[in-house]
């Protein structure tokens, strides 16, 4: 859920020392801050800069006590941007003055002198759900532009025309749905699909990998905590399932999580009821929850590791992606979606592939299925002539994977890819089952997630 962009925060108020502490706090978190001395001129910085965020004094030098400056900016605000979250922030604090703020459209309300822990927490989990909502819209504006045609489902095999169907008939209602398959077959591009084309697709589409914490870390990503519920525990932060709320839950990797906190997440889906690490207080929320999973689960319930019960609460609708080795008639339209793609991106001419790369594509067995696929068809298109107008074989990287021995590194390989490679046959051997290939590999299922997110390698 990384954004590779900065965080930009308006800072709109008359006084220089406010605007000032405001700003060395917040460029301490990393965040990029312009200020505003008028609303006249945080107008003109929110026409010309997209922020993620707005801090807005109630109170400027024309009228000092009934904050009528403050709500009039919120109004054009919320007429430039509806969903720039805005905490406003007044010494003039009263009860009827954050009711008026928050009717108005206000996602906070911060009395002046502030608790700097208290703003920090505010900031944080006001850009974690516009972020959130951002990439909700995204997958919503390219799956109406791409409405049948997203990477996982090019092709016309028997198996894929059933999975759009399935994936058409229940996006709208708010069933829960397990995704199961090899790694690389596109479950994430189905749990987009279902929240695109659901009735929460305005709303955020939250992702966690259920099974790539420890367990402490990921009972508090998925549920939030409270401050000094635990050591690190400096501010009060949402989980993922408040992020989630009206909108929808994807839960990767399901069968890693712990089984103490499947528990806990069986409960939150039986009673709505969400309980922040560390607090006593029960939170509603309202999300859809979709999953995925490459391993096993009944044989994960056999041996003690999934529980019965919450498989029960997931799979309402089970969809199964094949691996690209039996969709093979789909092999050629998917490399020539990426072809285009890539070549789109990096401003390359190329429009087809030459006849060795044909027989590659066709002839090798794809373990990393369809995201393998894409990342050759990359690989190979950075790699071309800037003149060329076709892909060459040689640029795939495939070949000498399939010919190197599995516990052997080749001289030209750097170490850090002869690793990946060999985490990659690993994954592939087991499926793409993180516990079995960390077993394998003699690692911690943790140390063996880092190189994965080291490596941009995905299970």
């Amino acid at each position: 859920m990384a954004e590779t962009t900065p965080v930009r925060i308006l800072i709109a108020d008359d006084q220089q020392d406010i605007i000032d502490a405001l700003r060395l706090l917040l460029i301490d978190e990393g965040y990029d801050v312009s200020p505003a001395r008028s609303p006249a001129e945080a107008l003109e910085r929110l026409e010309a800069v997209d922020f993620d965020l707005a801090l807005l004094d109630l109170n400027y030098t024309r009228d000092t006590t009934s904050g009528q400056e403050g709500f009039d900016l919120m109004e054009r605000i919320r007429a430039l941007d509806p969903t720039l979250p805005v905490l406003v922030m007044t010494a003039w604090s009263s009860v009827a003055g954050a009711v008026e703020a928050m009717r108005r459209g206000a996602r906070d309300y911060i009395e002046k002198p502030w608790d700097d822990e208290k703003v920090l927490a505010a900031v944080r989990t006001q850009i974690a759900l516009r972020r959130a909502v951002r990439r909700s819209q995204r997958l919503q504006a390219a799956n109406t532009r791409q409405r049948g045609a997203t990477p996982a489902f090019i092709g016309e095999t028997p198996g894929i025309r059933r999975i759009r169907q399935t994936i058409e008939r229940v996006a709208p209602s708010d069933a829960s749905v397990l995704i199961t398959g090899e790694h690389g077959t596109g479950k994430e591009v189905v749990a987009a699909w279902l929240h695109a084309l659901s009735d929460r697709r305005g709303k955020p589409l939250v992702t966690m990998n259920a099974g790539g914490l420890a367990e402490g870390i990921a009972e508090s990503e998925l549920f939030g905590h409270v401050k000094g519920a635990f050591t690190d525990a400096r501010v009060d932060r949402i989980g993922c399932f408040e992020m989630a709320d009206e909108g929808t839950l994807f839960l990767d990797e399901i069968a890693n999580m712990p089984v103490r906190l499947q528990a806990k997440l069986l409960r939150v889906l039986q009673t709505g009821e969400v309980q922040r690490v560390g607090s006593s207080r029960l939170r509603y929320v309202n999300a859809r929850v979709l999953s995925a999973t490459n391993a096993d689960l009944q044989e994960e319930i056999a041996s003690g590791r999934f529980r019965e019960d919450l498989l029960y609460r997931l799979n309402t609708v089970i969809i199964h992606l094949p691996p690209l080795r039996d969709r093979r008639d789909d092999i050629g339209p998917l490399a020539g979606h990426f072809l285009a793609h890539y070549a789109a991106r990096y401003r390359k001419p190329l429009t087809s592939f030459d006849a060795d790369a044909v027989a590659m594509l066709r002839d090798h067995s794809w373990p990393g299925n369809v995201r393998e696929l894409g990342h050759a068809i990359e690989r190979a298109v950075l790699m071309a002539d800037p003149s060329a107008a076709s892909v060459a074989s040689r640029f795939f990287g495939l070949q000498r994977a399939r010919s190197t021995p599995e516990t052997a590194a080749p001289a030209d390989l750097s170490l850090e890819d002869a690793e990946r490679n060999f985490i990659e046959k690993v994954l592939a051997r087991h499926n793409g089952d993180v516990r079995l290939a960390a077993q394998q590999l003699g690692m911690s299922r943790s140390a063996l997630y880092r190189r994965l997110q080291q490596y941009d390698v995905r299970s």
